[in-house]
């Protein structure tokens, strides 16, 4: 499969966006986190719980998910809480 863009497995894990799981009272301890962090290329990883198997069946028109792909869904504050450290571009 050719696409545009290829995730770098060996870009290192630099800083995390926004607060942490336990700031944000989304944890339940040392496992379980949701988290977003910037990676050292510039892209990002996010820590959730991988849905995609309950979504998959019902996809909206336009959203693909390829094989090698997962949905990962985080709450909402985690996300909010890392807006202001995202790039608008």
């Amino acid at each position: 499969m050719t696409r545009g863009w290829e995730a770098d497995p060996t870009s290192p894990l630099v800083r995390r966006l926004g607060r942490s799981p336990a700031e944000l009272g989304t944890t339940g301890g040392e496992q379980g986190c949701p988290d977003i962090w910037e990676l050292e290329n510039g892209d990002i990883a996010v820590v959730g719980l991988d849905l995609t198997d309950s979504y998959l069946t019902r996809l909206p028109p336009g959203l693909t998910v390829g094989p090698d792909e997962r949905i990962v869904v985080i709450p909402r504050r985690t996300a909010a809480a890392a807006k202001a450290e995202l790039p608008d571009a």
